[in-house]
């Protein structure tokens, strides 16, 4: 009876444990925004431009919109200092930033297509690294990386967006990063002022929100929404 039992709770276990498929996953999805909207999403290319505090949130909420393949580019490695405001866990410390994502947004969608480059962006290969996607969302740290990666692209390729974050630091109103479109193909989220120094630092909460301006706009893009 005993043995019974246990292959009775293992079934159940393995029952719970069943990934979803690729039909099911639709299903929801058409249920959950519309089979045209979808459609849509789901043919899409994002590139993320650096997996850090912005990039690495922008690519949860980008999965779980149902875009069909995400672009994840950065050269660095998990550290504790990551911890705080990027979608990392303690066991990804000590892991490629690219591959550490990649298994973590397979988990919210295992049919989701992925491509990785574990590679520094200079202004030499941005326009190929980032050759086949529509929009790149900018997710660098320092200004100067940030203007690089804008100056690149939209310089050498008049077909795609770009959006960029910008002042997001500190814990002050959230009510202040917004979302304003800069020139025909570049967007600017954020508050356009904080940096990250003493008191001021990058707190999740104020990241998040910037990283979700960028996701939403990426989302709207796909869409057909170009303005504000």
């Amino acid at each position: 009876m005993e043995m019974k039992k246990e292959l009775e709770m293992k079934k159940e276990l393995e029952a719970e444990r069943r990934i979803p498929s690729r039909e099911e996953f639709k299903k929801v999805m058409d249920e959950r925004f519309s089979p045209e909207i979808h459609a849509r999403l789901s043919s899409g290319r994002i590139g993320i431009a650096g997996l850090g505090g912005l990039g690495s949130n922008i690519a949860v909420m980008l999965a779980r919109s149902g875009i069909g393949c995400l672009h994840l580019v950065d050269f660095d490695y998990v550290d504790l200092s990551n911890l705080n405001r990027q979608a990392y866990r303690v066991e990804h410390l000590g892991r490629a930033k690219t591959e550490a994502l990649k298994g973590e947004l397979m988990q919210i969608n295992p049919y989701l297509e992925i491509k990785t480059d574990m590679v520094k962006i200079t202004a030499e290969n941005a326009v190929d690294i980032f050759s086949e996607d529509q929009i790149v969302c900018e997710a660098f740290d320092v200004p100067e990386n940030k203007a690089m990666l804008v100056n690149a692209l939209l310089g050498h390729r008049p077909d795609v967006a770009v959006i960029a974050g910008s002042g997001m630091a500190g814990y002050g109103s959230g009510n202040s990063i917004q979302t304003r479109r800069i020139c025909k193909n570049l967007y600017l989220c954020g508050d356009g002022i904080t940096d990250a120094g003493e008191g001021t630092g990058l707190m999740s909460g104020r990241v998040s929100i910037c990283a979700g301006h960028q996701a939403n706009m990426a989302v709207r893009l796909l869409l057909g929404e170009n303005e504000i």
